[in-house]
């Protein structure tokens, strides 16, 4: 079911996406990191995501955890030295560097999860395929390709072992043998179908006119409202950001913050942005409550291409 932040147009969502990119990768600031990165699982835990998180949580932190412990071992910038490790210098500035490195790679991982869930591929081919068919095309098939391969190598995989092709047990050189017949198996099968799906789209027609669109969305007052304050609060905090605000430094030498009246506006306006979401999850969340509590009034459906929500009278 498309409800609350899952129901607004997909240029709202594209931008909030891109947003929040942006502002991981431009506000070097734990306090920016931390209140993005808590908005961003709070909105994949209203989402109904939670299992999802919990699932790759170990790989997330294994991964995003794996900086904290390599920088400060490759890089040995600072004036404050915690001790020495194979003679080279652990300094307090490297540690928290792979901290907030830490903090940047978790708060990406988290918004892509949450892009997944909220632009479908519908919802992208709507807002790409007219204007670059060929590469929002190209784009969905290579992110469809991880999953497949996945897949279809675990089938791959089940079929050979009862051929006595395996990677899981004998000696070193027969398991890599074995791989090397899966993987070629794997591509084979693989190039062999992209071909029949070429051929295929050119028997159809495909590219020769423009391309239409199964997926048909309108924009509503909600959501050019909300695509009113999120444009307004991001390029505000854009602007600050460009001046120098939102930022803790750490190299060479680590500086404790200065906060101004600025920061506290900036951080009003981030804020804003980033919690837009959440606010029509919560609210969702509520009406629904509501809704069982009170035995179901009447609501109004409202259309949005192939998608029913409703809105209570």
């Amino acid at each position: 079911m498309n409800s609350g932040f899952r129901s607004l147009h997909p240029s709202v969502a594209l931008l909030y996406f891109v947003g929040l990119l942006l502002f991981a990768t431009l506000l070097f600031h734990p306090l920016f990191l931390l209140t993005e990165l808590a908005g961003v699982l709070g909105l994949l835990l209203l989402q109904g995501q939670g299992r999802h998180l919990l699932r790759g949580l170990p790989f997330y932190l294994l991964i995003a955890g794996s900086v904290v412990l390599w920088n400060p071992l490759f890089s040995h910038r600072g004036s404050h030295i915690l001790f020495y490790a194979f003679d080279q210098p652990i300094t307090l500035e490297a540690v928290l560097y792979g901290l907030m490195m830490m903090l940047v790679l978790l708060t990406i991982t988290f918004v892509f999860i949450s892009y997944n869930f909220t632009l479908t591929t519908d919802k992208f081919m709507y807002l790409f395929g007219t204007v670059a068919p060929k590469s929002a095309l190209l784009i969905l098939m290579s992110i469809r390709f991880v999953p497949l391969f996945q897949r279809r190598l675990g089938q791959i995989t089940l079929i050979q072992s009862s051929r006595g092709i395996t990677v899981s047990s004998g000696k070193l050189r027969k398991r890599m043998s074995d791989g090397m017949t899966l993987l070629k198996v794997l591509l084979t099968w693989s190039l062999e179908e992209a071909l029949q799906t070429a051929d295929s789209m050119k028997a159809r027609g495909y590219g020769v006119r423009k391309r239409s669109s199964y997926a048909t969305f309108k924009l509503d007052r909600r959501d050019i409202l909300i695509l009113i304050l999120l444009a307004v609060s991001g390029i505000l905090t854009l602007i600050f950001s460009l001046q120098g605000y939102g930022m803790v430094q750490i190299y060479p030498r680590l500086k404790a913050p200065v906060y101004a009246g600025e920061d506290a506006v900036m951080y009003g306006s981030f804020c804003l942005f980033v919690l837009i979401p959440l606010g029509l999850e919560v609210k969702e969340k509520w009406l629904w409550r509501s809704f069982e509590r009170r035995g179901f009034p009447s609501a109004t459906p409202i259309k949005k291409g192939p998608y029913t929500t409703y809105r209570l009278r």
